[in-house]
């Protein structure tokens, strides 16, 4: 999965709330065409908290007939290791290839519980686990070393961005266990990452602007740091002072440069809201000078 941007996408919603399965399958058919290094359906981009089970469902079987076996699906799934058993259950049968376990619900919890966690949902579903931490879960290197002797876990999602503990952590980890930059907007942290051995990122960008995500991670790739620094610059810096403003821009915001590309992704659930007039002027400018980087251009309407 290191080959390529690892792709997020966002689920579609009707106006009126409801899933948009016929929208949803036609953004996904152009995601996948961009050939990401993996496709994470019904994750936190997705609004996983926001789906039912039925939803779900239809999300992940969608991801999965749309991808056709040319690339891994990684659904996401959550909550209390029952209910997260139940949601991985349906990517089971949807024929998902691995599952993201996202920070469980609400309570702080001891290491031993974060372990336990894991270990439940690694007996009631065959398909191998990533671990992600993020808000209040946190491992140690001895954390690390528990979750990776459960059999089916493979890797470790890291959403905290410290350098020092996560480098402790890849040295405590076995060979051949993933580790995944998953810092929100995780380009803007993707060289120092790489130092400590992570290379691999999610791209919620990819999720509107493929071309700027392919641009900036063939640019990080090939070494050529002059056009790292501009996309920084130009385009993820001040698109993640944006984001910052109002606490679920990291979807909201993907969601309305999404549909100002003519992508049908619709609005964000509750609690999520869309962003107001000025926000969205400032984002239209920031997406123009993203795509004017990478070569590429927004379709303009009359």
């Amino acid at each position: 999965m290191a080959g390529g941007v690892l792709a997020f996408p966002l689920t579609s919603f009707r106006e009126d709330g409801g899933l948009d399965l016929d929208a949803y399958r036609r953004y996904l058919t152009a995601q996948v065409a961009t050939s990401p290094g993996a496709l994470f359906p019904a994750c936190g981009t997705g609004e996983f908290s926001a789906l039912d089970e039925d939803e779900y469902r239809a999300v992940v079987t969608a991801a999965v007939e749309i991808a056709g076996g040319r690339l891994p699906v990684v659904a996401g799934t959550g909550y209390g290791w029952a209910q997260a058993l139940r949601f991985a259950r349906i990517a089971e049968e949807a024929g998902a290839d691995a599952l993201l376990v996202l920070p469980h619900y609400l309570v702080a919890a001891p290491e031993d519980g974060l372990v336990e966690q894991l270990r439940r949902i690694a007996d009631g579903t065959r398909l191998p686990l990533i671990a992600y931490q993020r808000g209040q879960v946190t491992f140690t290197p001895d954390g690390v070393r528990r979750i990776a002797g459960i059999p089916t876990v493979v890797g470790l999602k890291d959403g905290h961005s410290d350098l020092d503990r996560l480098q402790r952590l890849t040295l405590a980890a076995p060979e051949g266990f993933l580790f995944f930059n998953g810092a929100a907007t995780a380009e803007i942290q993707a060289r120092a990452y790489a130092t400590v051995g992570v290379p691999a990122y999610s791209s919620a960008v990819h999720a509107f602007a493929p071309e700027i995500a392919d641009a900036f991670f063939t640019a990080l790739r090939e070494g050529d740091d002059p056009a790292v620094t501009a996309l920084l610059r130009d385009f993820y810096v001040p698109f993640v002072e944006l984001r910052d403003r109002v606490p679920g821009y990291a979807v909201s915001l993907v969601k309305a440069a999404a549909r100002m590309r003519g992508l049908p992704v619709g609005p964000v659930r509750a609690p999520l809201t869309d962003p107001g007039p000025e926000d969205l002027a400032v984002l239209e400018a920031v997406l123009d000078a993203g795509l004017k980087l990478a070569g590429a251009e927004r379709p303009r309407t009359a």
